[in-house]
């Protein structure tokens, strides 16, 4: 999670059956409909809040303090694909359904939201209908009707405006042909892809079967906009707020300020306790200014939730108190380098198969924290708790993981280029730890003469400007580039489908996938929507593991750990399993 776009025909084929699967944790103390405080809180010990409350509290009032390293892809609910992000969007958007706000195993369960219930099935599952609530209304009192979910989901498919959303809703709605969203195409008809025969209801209508459904119906794209009120692009200044708070502040690239939403209904809203009376949010904030202010208790979270980096580590693992309020959850998240077989000379595998060999995942597992912090060498894609996931190493890099040198010359000379070659490598500027991964792969593969330089890129814009848009990374040699995935939900289409389909690669930009070309692995990937059985299923995202990394077009680095800080001002505190960091939604003010 999440960080993905598709444009293609992502796949065709019959119905799935697509079963949650856990991704850690434990059992929970939250009651099953949100996350209400438990009597009993968690011990405050270190991971209590894996499977538990910390400093459960009904108590309201006070303002939570959050910072981003750097800059939000977009607040635009149609335009974000940053994980943290679909965690925030919450506290000012509401969508159909939800994962549920709790800890543990329970966290990946989805529950209503704006519907009134799960999606009700129909033609062999093609078509999807919901329900939405009563007494929902917009921050000005305007009600909710099925007609504003119905155009949020049409405009998040204009990837020219919106180039950091994903394309789910592209993929597989059945659409009027050529239809580019209700700014170009307007006034077509589309009732054929998404109805609303009535205020209260809202008809998906597919182009294949698709048991799954429920997944979509999550997606911040459903979260509803009000027509009147869009302004396109801009609309990511002043979203129009559905969630129990609203934007009073909003400064691009600096920082916002969220308050009670004086139109939202709790009666409406079982999954959101809404405790702190607002937010104050800053970013581009020096990443270890974030840690070090959060263990003096002058910040609360660091948003992006990818933990405690490198520099206060030592003062968090080695200080008892410290590290008994802190916690280390494993996710369904990848850290990787994208091999660009678009830039010569990796358009050759050999070369390819040689940075494969050359890397030292010892100095990149470091980068990212080490094994507590960082989380475990990775070998392949899927992580060891994505059902397909299998273990097997294709480019064993040494007894003691730091590379295998003679191989990594062997296939240098089979590339032609025996001395090796120079390329780029970009990362995400306000990321250190991406910046330590690259710099561990600059002196890792020089030492067989593959001479990287780095390039740092603005974390909005990455995707959409820089090393996912295919020209500009030809053109300015980004041969590798750092990349991050979590699965948007825990299967292998959930991970796999929008970091390995190379129809979700745009000219335009903003896809994930910048590196996975290749249509052996696009037909499994079909053959994998179109697989019943869950089993077989399972194998063909092995499969498409195996293939991948037969093509070398992915450096795996770690299958992520984090080590999170607990704010010192803060109550309700638990990991949600679904987005692998703090619950936004639970948390309220000592």
């Amino acid at each position: 999670m999440k960080r993905r776009t598709t444009t293609g025909a992502a796949a065709v084929g019959a119905v799935l059956a697509l079963a949650l699967s856990a991704c850690g944790g434990g059992s929970s103390t939250t009651p099953k409909d949100s996350a209400k405080p438990a009597a009993d809180g968690a011990k405050a010990e270190f991971n209590a809040a894996l499977t538990g409350i910390v400093n459960p509290s009904d108590k309201k009032g006070g303002v939570l303090k959050f910072a981003n390293e750097g800059d939000w892809d977009s607040l635009d609910p149609g335009d974000t694909y940053y994980g943290y992000s679909w965690n925030f969007v919450r506290l000012y958007g509401r969508s159909l359904l939800m994962f549920k706000s709790a800890p543990g195993k329970e966290g990946n369960e989805l529950t209503p939201d704006l519907a009134e219930g799960m999606g009700t099935p129909s033609d062999d599952a093609k078509t999807w209908t919901y329900k939405i609530k009563s007494g929902v209304k917009f921050e000005d009192g305007t009600p909710i009707t099925s007609k504003d979910v119905k155009y949020g989901v049409l405009r998040s498919l204009d990837k020219e405006v919106f180039p950091d959303g994903y394309t789910y809703f592209n993929d597989f709605l059945d659409l009027p042909k050529d239809y580019k969203g209700p700014y170009k195409s307007k006034g077509v008809n589309t009732d054929k892809a998404i109805e609303t025969p009535d205020d209260q209801t809202i008809v998906f209508h597919l182009k294949q079967p698709l048991s799954n459904f429920d997944y979509f119906a999550q997606l911040p794209a459903t979260i509803p906009v009000p027509e009147a009120k869009d302004t396109g692009a801009k609309y990511r200044e002043h979203i129009i707020a559905s969630g129990p708070y609203m934007f009073q502040k909003n400064e691009i690239g600096k920082g916002f300020t969220l308050v009670r939403n004086p139109n939202w209904d709790p009666a409406t809203d079982p999954n959101r306790p809404a405790l702190p009376d607002g937010f104050e949010v800053s970013t581009n904030v020096n990443a270890d200014d974030i840690d070090n202010r959060i263990l003096s208790g002058d910040l609360d979270v660091a948003v992006i939730g990818t933990g405690i980096k490198q520099a206060a580590l030592g003062r968090v693992l080695g200080d008892p108190a410290v590290k008994a309020a802190s916690d280390n959850p494993t996710s369904t998240r990848l850290w990787y380098t994208s091999i660009n077989g678009n830039v010569p000379p990796l358009d050759n595998i050999d070369c390819r198969k040689a940075v494969q060999y050359a890397a030292n995942k010892v100095d990149y597992q470091t980068a990212f924290g080490g094994e507590v912090a960082g989380g475990q060498i990775a070998t392949s894609l899927l992580p060891p708790a994505i059902p397909g996931h299998e273990d097997f190493n294709l480019y064993p890099p040494g007894a003691d993981n730091k590379g295998d040198l003679a191989k990594a010359k062997e296939h240098l000379t089979a590339c032609g280029q025996p001395d090796g070659f120079e390329t780029n490598i970009s990362y995400r500027a306000e990321r250190p730890n991406e910046k330590a991964a690259a710099e561990a792969l600059q002196q890792a593969l020089g030492r067989v003469g593959i001479k990287l330089t780095l390039k740092p890129f603005p974390q909005a814009d990455y995707f959409a400007l820089y090393a996912g848009k295919p020209g500009y990374a030809k053109d300015n040699k980004i041969g590798l580039a750092q990349n991050g995935w979590m699965s948007d939900w825990p299967d292998g289409f959930g991970f796999l489908g929008q970091i390995v389909d190379s129809r979700v690669i745009r000219d335009t930009g903003g896809s994930s996938n910048i590196s996975v070309r290749d249509p052996e692995v696009d037909k499994l990937l079909d053959q994998a929507m179109a697989e019943t059985d869950k089993t077989k299923r399972d194998a063909i995202w092995t499969a498409i593991d195996k293939k991948v990394m037969e093509g070398a077009y992915i450096l795996p680095g770690i299958w992520t750990k984090s080590l999170l800080v607990r704010s010192k001002n803060a109550t309700n505190i638990f990991v949600n399993d679904a987005y692998g960091m703090y619950d936004y939604l639970g948390l309220g003010v000592k």
